[in-house]
């Protein structure tokens, strides 16, 4: 898959990088940081915004509708990351972590909690559009898995609503399963609504009077 390189990305970064420029680490932390920023530009990527995590950040993202939030971390990725997954919560985007620190013990709960590509040192930036590509592969297809579990369940959901209102016909019409389907399916067509609603309705009736 190739992801296209007009995607609208955040970048998330520590206030630290705008610290003092005579401390060395410092330096250190925004060579990094620009490098980073230098490999998305030369792919074509559009950074819209590059903003602190604070506890703006999630009406900030909801503003901005970003493809995709990089996050770019140094030692205060975990931190970063507890932000990020926040402002994401109600609408779920790919996100993909950068970062210096070499301990990856947390690297499982960071997947878990929706990272789609966890990189850790060593970037340069001929490899940040790869990355950027399997990570927007990798959310697509957990997207499709979770719209795929969901359908199923709801359609569980309601073949149970389904077989609940066919059993109240049956009892209290006498009618078989095959009749009393077809009712609910001919009430549904008459009056133009899903079977699902109708037997829904009939439900509801039944609990009102019983």
């Amino acid at each position: 898959m190739t992801v296209p390189t007009s995607l609208r990305l955040v970048i998330v970064a520590p206030e630290t990088l705008d610290a003092d420029p005579t401390d060395p680490h410092a330096r250190q932390e925004a060579e990094r940081s620009r490098t980073l920023r230098i490999g998305l530009l030369e792919a074509g990527y559009n950074i819209v915004a590059v903003l602190p995590a604070d506890p703006f950040l999630p009406d900030r993202v909801a503003q901005i509708q970003p493809d995709m939030i990089i996050v770019d971390a140094e030692s205060q990725g975990r931190d970063i990351l507890e932000h990020v997954v926040v402002a994401t919560r109600d609408e779920r985007r790919p996100i993909v972590l950068f970062t210096e620190d070499d301990d990856t013990s947390h690297v499982r709960a960071a997947i878990a909690a929706g990272v789609s590509a966890y990189v850790v040192a060593g970037l340069a930036p001929e490899r940040v559009k790869p990355v950027i590509d399997v990570a927007m592969a990798r959310f697509e297809h957990e997207e499709s898995l979770r719209r795929e579990l969901a359908d199923a369940r709801t359609q569980l959901e309601e073949r149970k609503i389904i077989d609940r209102a066919k059993g109240l016909l049956m009892t209290k019409q006498g009618c078989t399963e095959q009749e009393a389907y077809a009712r609910l399916r001919k009430t549904a067509m008459d009056r133009g609504l899903k079977l699902v609603e109708v037997a829904q309705r009939l439900i509801d009736v039944a609990d009102v009077f019983s």
